[in-house]
């Protein structure tokens, strides 16, 4: 059974913030609201909870993972970026996107791509999930939260609350989230490459 948590979307609860953190930490997978979608994730050294997340999700060994950041001194930790990427990243997060990175030799081999040897990262404009990140102390892997059934991801957190609460460990209540995903940037050639067009609009950005 779950943990449900109500946390004001612009003034987050510390004391809240801190028990679901304290879950998270424990090894329990969460759910959270973004600047873009509903999330689940879950501690970044856990292949327990991520294996749950996959079973929760019903996406096989190959789906990839997000790795949800602070801030980008948090990202450059866990991806390779050179000085243009940099002024890009800069000009755009936190924001609804996430950017397909060059992992760095700190990013745990199941989170990579397994061929490319890239890292989805994201930095969210999220003060929910800026407190919980800051909480924490390092990055959550993270994916949208979606049921096999559902085209779409749920806005509601009532109707997350009546369908997860037997699967996750913590939900949080941060208000109606919207249904668009994140837009994912591929910055691993030359130029910038928009491979999922979402919520973010790249093009106020570069």
């Amino acid at each position: 059974m779950s943990q449900y948590f109500v946390i004001h979307p612009d003034n987050p609860q510390r004391r809240l913030i801190a028990q679901v953190a304290e879950i998270i930490r424990a090894g329990g997978v969460a759910i959270y609201p973004t600047d873009s979608v509903y999330a689940i994730g879950c501690h970044i050294g856990d292949k327990q909870a991520m294996d749950r997340i996959r079973a929760i999700r019903s996406v096989d060994k190959n789906h990839n993972f997000t790795l949800v950041c602070r801030d980008l001194s948090e990202l450059a930790n866990y991806a390779k970026v050179d000085n243009s990427a940099f002024r890009i990243l800069k000009a755009s997060t936190p924001g609804a996107f996430t950017f397909i990175l060059p992992a760095s030799a700190e990013v745990p081999k199941r989170l990579m791509h397994p061929k490319r040897k890239t890292i989805g990262i994201r930095v969210p404009d999220s003060v929910i999930v800026q407190a919980l990140l800051e909480e924490l102390g390092e990055p959550m892997m993270s994916v949208t939260l979606i049921t096999q059934d559902d085209n779409f991801p749920p806005t509601d957190p009532y109707d997350i609350r009546q369908l997860m609460e037997p699967h996750v460990e913590a939900i949080i209540d941060g208000g109606h989230c919207g249904i668009e995903p994140t837009t994912v940037v591929d910055m691993t050639g030359p130029n910038p490459e928009i491979t999922r067009q979402g919520r973010g609009d790249f093009s106020a950005h570069v």
